[in-house]
């Protein structure tokens, strides 16, 4: 039976974005322990080591760019937008990207090093992966380099499975069997076999690529999101995307205008209902590991914008809004996201998944002189595009087929 968690509430206000306040008691119908290679995954490696943040008040110390970066992308949390900034920045240093022979890391399955196009076993590490995987540490070590800064995005799974709903109906048969939401969560259980191809996608989705194992108490839920943190030095929140952006910024020593990104594979405002109140507590009590997920990262997230000092964030988020304001106004058509059919240029449209979503992209404003529409395509340039664009770049040839999702 599913219970009703209560939503986030306010705990220090600081006159930033409420954070999200105690961890809601877990119900007995949690899944299987956590297992030992979990452990040995999560915890056996060598811990990140977190960046540190200026006190508020005071001016940041003098560092380095941040260039060896590893993001785990999850799904419908805003992390293509997030890939986008990477692209951007590594291919205008001519950093070398892990990529995968497709457009995943073989994902659902737990990522492996072989997985990753041109890597051999004691040949030179990359610099950024960014791509689709299920995360795997010791794998991921394989890979990249041993100072590597890890970090991930989550979003509050009452409206994450919403969107996963509409995104994934054709590919998960929890979702597939339903008429609608509301009648999906009226009964998931009625629709939802566990273990079944794709109904990851239908339950506790962002625990899944964290690559974290189903924990039925309190104690092993505690015990697993206290070594995530130990491996990833920052996870940003998909609600406060803005904010999230100057924090990575400051955490990688990057300029400002690096992180000016457009938002990319979003949905049109009308597209699709949206959740009640009542449906949402319903998404989080069904998605229960990731909403002790979300509450417990969303704590450690407003933690780091307090010792960030809040004028300062305010400061900073107003000049990135602004940034991305002016550069939507000069490179775009219309200024802002169109529908894929009113997208001429086929390398600028983004995939539609098979279902009823639909996905906006950007058509660029005509008469942009030739440096400033290479510049602004690239903002503009969805990732399927620009991981083959990368992936000539790196290897030569092209990859011009196109997955059947996410």
């Amino acid at each position: 039976m599913l219970g009703s968690p209560e939503p986030p509430c306010p705990r220090r206000r600081m006159k930033l974005p409420p954070a999200c306040c105690r961890l809601q008691t877990l119900g007995a119908a949690l899944g299987v322990c956590v297992t030992i290679g979990f452990t040995v995954q999560l915890l056996g490696g060598p811990f990140q080591r977190r960046a540190p943040v200026a006190p508020a008040g005071r001016p940041p110390a003098p560092c380095q760019p941040r260039t060896h970066l590893v993001f785990l992308k999850t799904h419908k949390t805003g992390g293509s937008s997030v890939v986008n900034l990477l692209h951007r920045f590594g291919e205008a240093r001519g950093l070398r990207f892990a990529l995968p022979h497709r457009y995943q890391f073989g994902y659902p399955s737990p990522f492996r090093a072989e997985r990753v196009k041109g890597y051999r076993p004691g040949g030179p590490p990359f610099d950024i992966i960014c791509h689709h995987m299920r995360f795997n540490l010791t794998e991921v070590q394989k890979v990249m380099p041993n100072d590597s800064f890890y970090f991930s995005i989550v979003r509050d799974p009452g409206t994450l499975g919403e969107s996963a709903f509409a995104y994934y109906r054709a590919v998960a048969p929890a979702f597939r069997r339903a008429p609608s939401l509301a009648a999906f969560l009226a009964a998931p259980g009625r629709f939802y076999e566990a273990g079944a191809r794709g109904n990851h996608y239908a339950r506790n989705l962002q625990w899944f690529d964290f690559g974290l194992p189903a924990a039925e108490d309190g104690a092993a839920v505690e015990a697993a999101l206290a070594g995530l943190e130990r491996a990833f030095s920052l996870v940003l929140l998909a609600e406060h995307f803005d904010e999230s952006l100057v924090l990575l910024r400051e955490a990688l020593c990057w300029p400002e205008e690096a992180v000016a990104a457009f938002a990319h594979n979003g949905r049109p405002a009308g597209d699709g209902p949206r959740v009640s109140p009542a449906q949402a507590a319903r998404l989080r009590a069904w998605n229960s590991l990731d909403w002790a997920l979300y509450a417990h990262l969303n704590r450690s997230f407003w933690r780091r914008a307090e010792a960030f000092g809040a004028a300062r964030l305010r400061e900073e988020v107003a000049r990135l809004r602004q940034r991305r304001a002016a550069l939507a106004h000069h490179c775009l058509q219309g200024g802002g996201p169109l529908p894929a059919r009113a997208i001429p240029d086929g390398r600028l449209r983004p995939f539609q998944p098979p279902g009823r979503a639909q996905i906006l992209g950007y058509a660029l404003r005509a008469g942009l002189p030739p440096t400033e529409r290479e510049r602004c395509a690239r903002l503009a340039t969805p990732e399927l595009q620009y991981k083959d664009i990368l992936d000539r770049r790196q290897f030569g040839g092209g990859n011009a087929s196109v997955p059947p999702g996410g």
